[in-house]
């Protein structure tokens, strides 16, 4: 029996053509609904970013909600994910993650909004929230058995992402493979050493994994950004050649070049908006989980903040990923993943390049561990309660540690397919919930014009 086979077969029906349109026509319709807010309001969620409020009921301030949320979004997605959309689809599939990351902010901020909106409190004291709360408590006076049960699918979802999908394997076996073609270190040694160093973080909690996130997220985003700029600006002549490829080939498909066996229109559109969504999480229901966190008294603040996750992990990180690839010619070549970035690295900087790539990804995943054993721990509490919350932590120390055991595509495959199974109920719950996004969205505006 060939598992890969199946496995495919799977996810292209569960990211066929109906969970593309819900994605990205959710995206749509907060655009429509809010008026443009991931344009029209883009400088004042930055501004906040710094100089929100924090003076409401939370756990951490807005910040560290952000770069908990960043730390489980800006991940393998961005080195790994980028290479394997453009390895699948060509560089056109480049125009269909910023298709779907522009559409996805909008998600993303209702999101966040209707995660403050209808959190709630453990019975350990910390704050719990997320599609699971807001799907229910949000739905149930309408919907109640039907809300109910899209909550508990949500959950169980969320909890295979974490063990099976974005949490451990994905991004085990990105560090491990990157660390053993770079410094040669066997990938079982790497795969329990980095379950070791998780394990004395998750213990803390979350206050423990954002004050982490928050000292590491902003320095490895500084820094890969630094050094694709650097790339960039090598092989400058090439930037404008390179997006003319991409919007061709989002179009019309990219003909077979060099080792590029060729791709047609929906394979790009395919691979594009899937490893979006792998990387910015929009619409996945995820980030509202950290968003739930934080000290505010308005969900729309929240919301703001939240947005920009997507921007900075997509329209960002992903692109300079995306342009690296497409300007230095690797695209073509026989490498996929994260060996492909470390080519396009290699390139410009033939000995510190891969290096660079080796310690930028494994920070990425490290930290995107961090932020998906807190949400599948979310989860977890919301089914049963804290009591299963120790047994959670160390059933998920051993999926990390069994990481760097199984295939590249078996496990992008998985995470493909449990990532549109968490996705379905949460989009569901967004759009039911779009009054409410709404109208607290006109709540928080009228009290911005007050206080002016």
């Amino acid at each position: 029996m060939d598992i890969l086979k199946i496995l495919k077969t799977i996810n292209d029906w569960v990211w066929g053509p109906p969970l593309l349109v819900l994605l990205v026509g959710t995206g749509i319709l907060f655009t429509v609904r809010l008026g443009l807010i991931q344009i029209v309001k883009l400088p004042k969620a930055f501004k906040l970013i710094f100089k929100a409020e924090n003076n409401g009921t939370g756990d951490i301030n807005s910040f560290g909600a952000l770069c908990t949320a960043l730390a489980a979004t800006v991940g393998t997605g961005n080195i790994v994910g980028v290479a394997t959309a453009i390895s699948a689809g060509g560089p056109g599939a480049l125009f269909w993650m910023w298709v779907a990351a522009f559409f996805g902010m909008a998600t993303k901020y209702a999101e966040g909004v209707l995660a403050i909106k209808y959190r709630t409190i453990d019975a350990n004291g910390q704050v719990s929230g997320g599609p699971m709360y807001y799907i229910e408590r949000g739905l149930g006076d309408k919907i109640k058995g039907l809300a109910k049960f899209l909550a508990v699918f949500f959950a169980v979802s969320g909890i295979l992402v974490a063990l099976l999908g974005i949490g451990t394997f994905s991004q085990v076996n990105s560090i491990a493979s990157s660390l053993q073609s770079t410094l040669g270190v066997d990938t079982k040694i790497t795969s329990i050493v980095v379950a070791v160093l998780i394990g004395i973080i998750v213990f803390g909690g979350i206050q423990a994994i954002s004050k982490v996130a928050e000292k590491v997220v902003p320095f490895m985003a500084i820094t890969y950004i630094i050094f694709t700029l650097i790339i960039l600006g090598s092989n400058g002549s090439q930037i404008i050649p390179a997006l003319g490829i991409v919007f061709k080939g989002a179009f019309t498909g990219t003909a077979a070049v060099g080792g590029f066996t060729g791709a047609i229109v929906a394979k790009a559109i395919q691979s594009g908006i899937a490893r979006g969504v792998f990387s910015n999480e929009s619409g996945l229901g995820s980030a509202p989980i950290a968003a739930a966190a934080a000290k505010t008294e308005w969900p729309a603040e929240q919301g703001l903040i939240s947005m920009t996750g997507t921007f900075i992990d997509t329209i960002i990180i992903c692109t300079l990923t995306g342009l690296t690839l497409i300007v230095t010619g690797v695209w073509q070549g026989e490498h996929a993943g994260a060996v492909m970035t470390q080519d396009a690295f290699a390139q410009v900087l033939p000995t510190a390049g891969p290096i660079l790539i080796t310690i930028c990804l494994t920070l990425f995943a490290f930290t995107t561990i961090l932020g998906w054993c807190y949400y599948g721990e979310r989860c977890l509490e919301y089914l049963m309660g804290v009591k299963g919350i120790t047994a959670y932590r160390i059933v998920f120390l051993v999926m990390v540690a069994l990481g760097g055991f199984i295939q590249l595509e078996v496990i992008w495959t998985l995470a493909d397919i449990v990532n549109g199974l968490m996705a379905l109920p949460n989009l569901i719950g967004l759009i039911c919930l779009s009054g409410v996004v709404v109208k607290e969205t006109k709540k928080y505006m009228d009290y911005l014009d007050k206080v002016k």
